[in-house]
């Protein structure tokens, strides 16, 4: 009796110690849990405020670009009358008749800034630009998404990709090498270097931008879509061009406001291929001078504090102002564009 008390004494201590050992390996394993979560949240409080750090820096960064430019470019404002920017009268040579005209030229005894040969250089390189690119980007982004099999899909999209990281000078150099010969060979034009060069040019950039945007577009379309489609009996091709394309034209015509703006602020391409001439024309097959042309060309050579000086950051003012516009309205475009798709 007194050994099996001895016993049974000894399975309770033991018993007893197993249950301290579990309740201790117990405590241990929430202690180290409790203090992993801690080092998490910190850690994550850490990622959160170097974030927000982040994007502070980026903000302060563009507000400062922003006022910077717009003090510089109001100057022009005050040191340059107000109507030089819109032309000027001259005297014509030959027929010694007084004429108004749209002429930059801001060295010379009579500096003339009128910024209209400018802006429609731009827009003559720009909008031909964008519809050739539009053409090819939104066939390519179409096909990528709803045509190509996958294993096809693969292969054009790192093609598409190195399209997109081509360096501009080199698309430049081989427009103004290359290029603009094949053009004047079959347009047979007066200019060699002219808009149409410069926007064949400045399309290859603007082309991986919509089709990658438009593909993006397609991929977010409700599968219900395409079922319903298919359902009524439709094709492929019928889904294609009567449902899926006339449901996310909002964010087709995004991409393609968005890589107009792209288009726009292009500018070692436009400054290599377009002739720099700076006149007002609507015809694509002359010489042209850009907005960011005229600044990279003309900024670092004129004397700081001038008058043609303050004129070309008013210059960069008015082209930060359209771009920013276009890049407004295309996330007006985006946002109605997801709010519609969360439908």
């Amino acid at each position: 009796m007194e050994r099996e008390g001895g016993r049974k004494g000894k399975l309770q201590a033991l018993e007893a110690h197993l249950e301290a050992s579990r309740a201790q390996g117990a405590w241990t394993k929430f202690h180290r849990a409790r203090s992993f979560v801690h080092k998490g949240r910190a850690l994550e409080r850490g990622i959160e405020l170097f974030l927000l750090l982040n994007s502070l820096v980026a903000i302060m960064a563009i507000t400062l670009i922003f006022l910077f430019l717009f003090r510089e470019g109001v100057r022009a404002l005050t040191a340059i009358p107000l109507d030089q920017f819109i032309g000027v009268r001259v005297v014509d040579y030959f027929s010694n008749e007084e004429t108004f005209r749209y002429i930059w030229q801001p060295v010379g005894s009579s500096p003339k800034f009128s910024l209209i040969p400018l802006i429609s250089g731009t827009f003559l390189v720009a909008l031909p630009a964008t519809l050739i690119a539009s053409g090819f980007g939104i066939g390519c982004g179409l096909f990528l998404s709803e045509i190509a099999q996958p294993r096809l899909r693969e292969l054009a999209k790192p093609f598409l990709e190195l399209l997109a990281g081509i360096p501009t000078v080199v698309i430049g150099f081989f427009m103004l090498a290359i290029g603009a010969d094949w053009i004047q060979r079959i347009f047979h034009t007066s200019y060699r270097l002219n808009a149409l060069v410069g926007a064949i040019g400045v399309s290859c950039v603007i082309i991986p931008v919509i089709a990658s945007l438009v593909e993006d577009v397609l991929h977010a379309v409700p599968r219900e879509i395409r079922e319903a489609s298919y359902a009524l009996g439709a094709t492929r091709s019928q889904t294609v061009l009567f449902a899926i394309l006339p449901y996310c034209s909002p964010g087709i015509a995004a991409a393609v406001i968005l890589g107009m703006g792209r288009a726009i602020g292009e500018t070692m391409i436009v400054v290599m291929a377009t002739g720099n001439a700076a006149q007002v024309t609507f015809d694509i097959f002359k010489s042209v001078r850009t907005m960011t042309a005229t600044i990279a060309g003309e900024l670092g050579a004129v004397a700081q504090g001038s008058n043609e000086y303050y004129a070309l950051f008013l210059v960069g003012s008015v082209l930060f102002t359209i771009t920013f516009f276009m890049n407004f309205v295309t996330e007006l475009i985006l946002e109605r564009v997801r709010k519609r798709l969360r439908m």
